[in-house]
């Protein structure tokens, strides 16, 4: 199911309520994707977001896509207790509502010198355009299943870090979350520009059948060495096709 946020310009896929499975620009709109050069401290982060996009011209409604990097990965509780903190702002934004958040995000956790605290990483908003291109931003999705239970219940192939083990999360990952959101919208790997992965093991044994052979990285892959936002989650991927990237 797609539903539409008119006064962003974009479409969504709804998921839960901290953010949404991926979001595409309406036509006559592109998503442009803004990377910040050093880590920035989420309310530090929400203003300078604020400025990029109202100096583009465009309504904080506007913003449909963020990358977040966090110290360490999350209880279940620690998780939504900082979801409840991060949908503040959309609320003020008049992007979320209470209930329905039409914004996508990655959120993890870096190994190696992670920050001390939340921190943007990267943003996304649409803007005008008169290019036919679509474009489209799929949230990060780990290996997880939807729907009800603890992630203890949901989550594949649980605590087994085996050659096998770790294949079935990827296959799960690339299949069960970033296709099948993709094809919602209509798309698929060839539309792709950009496709990242966080993991902090070894995934080489399947990158051939599981994600080269399924077109998965006909732009390259982006490997964060980095952990999934929750305790237990080892895989986590994203994707996006965006003509204009900028670096500031």
């Amino acid at each position: 199911m797609i539903r539409d946020f008119s006064a962003g310009n974009y479409r969504f896929i709804p998921s839960v309520f901290q953010y949404s499975a991926g979001a595409a620009a309406d036509d006559g709109y592109e998503i442009e994707r803004v990377r910040f050069d050093r880590l920035v401290p989420l309310a530090e982060g929400f203003a300078l977001v604020a400025k990029y996009i109202q100096e583009a011209g465009r309504p904080l409604t506007a913003f449909c896509a963020c990358e977040l990097r966090s110290p360490a990965a999350f209880s279940e509780d620690g998780f939504r207790a900082f979801n409840l903190h991060y949908v503040k702002t959309l609320s003020e934004w008049g992007i979320f509502d209470g209930t329905t958040n039409p914004v996508a995000r990655s959120n993890v956790c870096p190994e190696i010198d992670p920050p001390s605290e939340p921190s943007f990483y990267a943003f996304s908003f649409t803007r005008p355009t008169t290019s036919k291109s679509p474009s489209f931003v799929i949230a990060g999705g780990a290996e997880a299943r939807e729907g009800g239970g603890t992630y203890v219940e949901r989550t594949v192939r649980y605590r087994d870090l085996s050659l096998e083990g770790l294949r079935e999360k990827v296959r799960f990952t690339t299949t069960s979350q970033m296709e099948i959101r993709m094809t919602t919208f209509g798309f698929g790997w060839k539309d792709t520009t950009g496709v990242q992965a966080y993991s902090v093991h070894d995934f080489h044994h399947a990158l051939v059948d599981e994600l080269v052979r399924r077109g998965a990285l006909r732009s390259g892959l982006t490997w964060h060495f980095a952990r999934p936002p929750v305790v237990d989650l080892e895989y986590e991927m994203d994707c996006r096709r965006v003509m204009r990237e900028t670096v500031i």
